[in-house]
């Protein structure tokens, strides 16, 4: 019996996971202001809720795993930078451990999600798979053979911070060209408020009224529509997303690339433009090794998911 907990800025869930299923799920309040102490405590709270949930006694529950945001270094349990609750060093699963009497396992909440996925969601017919989520940044997970990939001290696949564009757009990690400044829900957002700007004509403006009110379809609702500049920044987009798919794929050529995050619901209107773009750069051929790009499926259980399925591989 493990409990999976996906923890959040605001809000940090859980649930048991039973066989392939979740069950048993709960749901706290999360603050910055409430410290490290706090938030283990209620994180304690939360599992117990969930095991009350589930039917299940928390004597039963073997082990914990936390899906966190943040640089996470998962051999020692601890948050080592998280900005939003302005951590640092913070052991996490010390603390958790220490209200609970339970074993717990700590890793990014990327990583988690991309464990999810394959274990339970789009990727579980493949042994090699990288999830990409399109949010906010970019982030994403690796799993090779299997197994996730976490780097030295759980300090790798940060892959929205890999370069496409030497000298390109500046990014907040202080360096220029970062996938996530093309391939982002936000990059998306601010290309198409400046497309706006300059096709007033656009049908884009039906969408949105105000070129502030573009959100990650207004582009894409647009270019069903028929509208020209709309299709120019759907296209523009495409290939910032696809020269970042390309450079993972050659480096680590898994059987699927999985796409998270809410512009992955455009479905088809995404993935078929995007598959064309990558089929056409591969280092090595579709016939030979061939590449599947797929929507993921377990939306926002998939940190839950995998924060479990961590718990259940490291027990």
């Amino acid at each position: 019996m493990v409990i999976g907990i996906d923890l959040g800025g605001m809000s940090a869930k859980a649930a048991l996971l039973d066989g392939n299923r979740l069950i048993g799920k709960a749901r706290v309040v999360t603050n910055s202001g409430d410290g490290a102490e706090k938030t283990a405590e209620a994180l304690a709270r939360l599992a117990e809720e969930t095991a009350k949930n589930a039917g299940i006694d928390f004597g039963r529950v073997d082990a914990i795993g936390i899906g966190s945001p943040g640089v996470i270094d998962s051999e020692k349990g601890e948050v080592v930078y998280w900005s939003n609750f302005h951590w640092e060093h913070v052991p996490l699963a010390a603390l958790v451990e220490k209200y609970t009497h339970k074993k717990v396992f700590v890793t990014n909440d990327a990583n988690a999600a991309a464990l999810g996925e394959a274990a339970f969601g789009a990727g579980k017919r493949f042994r090699n798979s990288i999830l990409v989520t399109l949010g906010t940044g970019v982030g994403g997970g690796i799993i090779i053979d299997g197994k996730l990939f976490e780097g030295y001290k759980s300090a790798g696949a940060e892959i929205g911070h890999m370069v496409i564009a030497r000298d390109g757009e500046l990014c907040t990690c202080g360096r220029r060209g970062c996938f996530e400044r093309y391939a982002s829900a936000t990059a998306l957002i601010n290309r198409t408020r400046e497309a706006m700007k300059k096709h007033p004509e656009s049908l884009m403006w039906k969408t949105a009224r105000e070129a502030e009110q573009a959100d990650g379809r207004t582009a894409f609702d647009a270019m069903r529509a028929g509208d020209g500049a709309a299709k120019e920044v759907v296209a523009e987009y495409v290939a910032g997303l696809g020269e970042g798919i390309v450079n993972l794929v050659n480096l680590f050529r898994p059987e699927a690339i999985l796409l998270g995050g809410g512009i992955s619901a455009e479905k088809d209107a995404l993935l078929v433009p995007l598959r064309e773009y990558v089929n056409s750069f591969l280092y090595t051929s579709m016939d030979y090794a061939p590449l599947e790009i797929l929507c993921a499926e377990l939306g926002n259980d998939a940190g839950l998911y995998g924060a479990a399925q961590y718990a259940l591989d490291r027990k």
